[in-house]
């Protein structure tokens, strides 16, 4: 006759959720206002439970950021290996992801923005890394689709394209997803193209 295991089954999606709820915390009162008590108390677990998979408040941090930005640089690289001919085309699958980072995601990315200093230095130099890496996908494209562009010019252009996208995390839009989605669209093209598309046309 078998028996049915007994004991505490561990919820295998408990790591997503200690960083779901840090995220919202840290978005809303600030990484230093936010305890590991806050943390587990949003889960629905104990500091001490929390320390089982990260041993800090930092590391939480650490883990949330290195999933950001291994996202979007992963999801960058499959965009830019698996495009067509069109590099205009493909930049506004960059665009696109971007916008679903800062418009999908606005907790994470507002904490990454706002609190990438309160890392350690060798975390921020590791992290700073694969920015870049992410931000040449989009130059290498930039001066494919504005030949005679310089690498500095074209760098410089998309600091400002996604500079645009994230301003959106500098206050809360008083509008709809579909149409603060179209609007960073717009303003991430016009900065990048020489003529820019206008994908909305607002009516008074």
């Amino acid at each position: 006759m078998s028996r049915t295991p007994t004991g505490r089954v561990r919820d295998p999606e408990r790591k997503e959720h200690i960083l779901t709820a840090a995220a919202d915390l840290v978005a809303r009162n600030g990484f230093n206002a936010v305890s590991m008590e806050d943390i587990g108390g949003a889960v629905g677990i104990t500091a001490s439970a929390i320390y089982r998979h990260y041993d800090s408040k930092t590391a939480v941090l650490v883990a949330m950021f290195d999933r950001v930005i291994d996202r979007l640089l992963g999801d960058a690289q499959r965009i830019a290996s698996g495009r067509g001919d069109d590099p205009k085309v493909t930049l506004t699958y960059l665009i696109d992801g971007q916008i679903d980072f800062v418009a999908g995601d606005r907790d994470v990315a507002i904490v990454y923005f706002r609190e990438i200093a309160n890392l350690p230095e060798a975390d921020r130099r590791r992290l700073r890394r694969k920015q870049r890496l992410y931000l040449e996908e989009w130059v290498h494209l930039v001066t494919e689709a504005r030949p005679g562009l310089p690498d500095a010019g074209a760098r410089a252009l998309v600091h400002c394209a996604i500079g645009a996208i994230q301003s959106a995390l500098q206050y809360t839009p008083d509008l709809g997803a579909d149409v603060l989605r179209a609007l960073l669209r717009d303003a991430a093209l016009a900065v990048l193209n020489d003529s820019p598309s206008r994908s909305l046309v607002l009516e008074d």
